[in-house]
């Protein structure tokens, strides 16, 4: 396991050099999205009307943010399961997306995506959506302003504490993880 840190929006070259264990903290902008704007997102592109933002090289953090405090940009910012999305991920990773960030396993069919693609999944710390929310310098709804929490935002993030779960090849954290266990403790 290794240890980098990463600007956003990156390519589809650095993603595929990210290992399933490694450590990342990324820098830059990311955006957040949430099962009802990513239906939103799939009905404009059956209608061929463009994505409220440049899918190619960007990263979507499924996230639903509190309210913020007083001088702080936006509220705790913990991540939300991700297989919820997953019946909308494979067309956003053939448009370009290079990362997504969640919590939870994903589908065969987003893991067969994400190696055509040259994509990786990236898992933050559930429970720690607090401590998240220090690496979020700031937070601009952009789109699906009535969806309240699940509206699409740009978020400037540095330093943005991450874990690779499924990397371009395929490789997953979730599964060998739970196989080096059952070795040690049989």
């Amino acid at each position: 396991m290794n240890e980098y840190h990463i600007s956003t929006p990156f390519t589809h070259e650095t993603a595929q050099t990210l290992c399933a264990g490694d450590y990342v903290y990324l820098s830059g902008t990311i955006y957040t999205a949430r099962d009802a704007a990513h239906k939103r997102m799939q009905e404009a592109l059956l209608r061929g009307e463009e994505l409220p933002f440049s899918i190619k090289n960007n990263v979507i953090y499924y996230m639903g943010p509190s309210p913020a405090r007083a001088g702080r940009p936006i509220g705790s910012a913990g991540p939300t399961t991700a297989s919820r999305m997953d019946k909308y991920t494979p067309e956003l990773l053939d448009l370009g997306m290079t990362g997504m960030i969640g919590k939870g396993k994903r589908s065969e069919a987003v893991r067969d995506a994400m190696i055509r693609n040259g994509a990786v999944y990236f898992a933050a710390v559930g429970g720690a959506g607090a401590l998240l929310s220090k690496s979020i310098i700031s937070s601009e709804v952009i789109a699906y302003e009535d969806l309240g929490t699940e509206a699409v935002r740009r978020l400037t993030i540095r330093d943005f504490p991450v874990i690779v779960v499924m990397d371009s090849k395929g490789n997953n954290l979730y599964e060998t993880a739970a196989e080096a266990y059952r070795k040690e403790y049989r």
